[in-house]
């Protein structure tokens, strides 16, 4: 049996100011994996944080937006919510990119903490990673419910 791993891969812009993140982010993705359950697996997700340029081009460049945005998520599986991994021993996940500007300015106009603001938005890219989406009423909730479970409702995660 194999036991439940995550590789993070840092590929960003501010890696000297966010390399304690690493920690944290595992942090999220154990609790997350405890609450979906999965018990072993293997997994590997890479995480970025860049500047505004950067996710701005990729977003126009993989959803035909010509926009900045605060998270994008690029699963390399098409996992559908409540998948179990059952006979994969090692799945790399996809990635998750946050736009340090932006993170920054929306913890500002909601008045916590950078390092909530940034927990929050990987969990949000985690779980899409996981087949977890918000297309629909139904759907947010649910993404709300597990992002409420992981990190707390006003972000008392002890990260």
């Amino acid at each position: 049996m194999v036991m439940l791993k995550l590789t993070i891969e840092f590929y960003d812009d501010y890696s000297p100011t966010y390399k304690n993140y690493r920690a944290i982010f595992k942090r999220i993705y154990d609790k997350t994996m405890e609450i979906l359950d999965y018990t072993t697996g293997e997994f590997l997700v890479e995480a970025s944080i860049v500047s505004e340029d950067t996710i701005k081009l990729l977003n126009k460049e993989y959803r035909n937006i010509d926009a900045v945005t605060d998270v994008l998520s690029f699963a390399f599986n098409d996992i559908k919510s409540g998948h179990k991994f059952v006979n994969e021993p090692f799945v790399h996940l996809g990635s998750i990119i946050i736009c340090a500007p932006v993170a920054v300015r929306q913890a500002r106009e909601l008045g916590h903490e950078e390092r909530r603001e940034f927990t929050f938005l990987f969990t949000h890219g985690l779980l899409h990673l996981l087949g977890y989406d918000h297309q629909n009423e139904a759907e947010e909730q649910v993404m709300i419910n597990l992002q409420d479970q992981i990190i707390g409702k006003r972000g008392g995660f002890n990260y």
